[in-house]
């Protein structure tokens, strides 16, 4: 595998983004939702308008992986009032972590927690937190293993359906 590397993400990246998040969202969930409320969701959450919004928010942050010329992977992050829940001035949110099924165990996932993390402590955030769908043990097993713990659950809703996300978070040291 060639080297990976993370860019910054701009409005201009915005068709890359959304066909990567369609992509790696349906790789992850296809099997195990209905066609119909995945294409709800994909329209609701990557349609232009919505990823031109999330890319201009200045409290949004994106990050695309590379191999070569080709995106693998991305990365979004929340803080302030950009964050889907919280809201919590201290904490940063990883809305998403998502890699091509293709790149799945060759640790691009850890190379964009890295940077949510790196991102954290560059904007003095006392914790990160997530939401993580409770089916979804792959991606459980992976936070736990970075050090997340479950601290509440709730709903995420996926077309029409509703389905639990259990919410982890991870304190930081504040020594960087």
């Amino acid at each position: 595998m060639s080297s990976i590397i993370l860019n910054k993400a701009f409005p201009e990246d915005l068709d890359i983004l959304q066909i990567l998040g369609k992509e790696t969202f349906s790789e992850t969930f296809a099997a195990s939702n209905s066609k119909e409320e995945m294409d709800l969701y994909l329209e609701k959450s990557f349609n232009k308008e919505k990823l031109t919004d999330e890319l201009n928010n200045p409290e949004s942050y994106f990050f695309i992986a590379w191999e070569e010329d080709n995106p693998i992977g991305y990365l979004k992050l929340n803080s302030g009032t950009a964050q889907t829940e919280l809201q919590d001035h201290s904490s940063l949110e990883i809305e998403r972590i998502y890699v091509k099924s293709s790149h799945h165990g060759k640790k691009v996932g850890q190379l964009l927690y890295e940077k949510a993390l790196h991102t954290a402590q560059e904007l003095n955030k006392a914790y990160i937190w997530l939401g993580v769908w409770e089916e979804n043990h792959r991606a459980v097993s992976f936070y736990k293993k970075n050090g997340f713990e479950e601290f509440d659950k709730h709903i995420f809703r996926l077309g029409n359906e509703e389905q639990t996300d259990l919410m982890m978070k991870k304190t930081l040291n504040k020594q960087f």
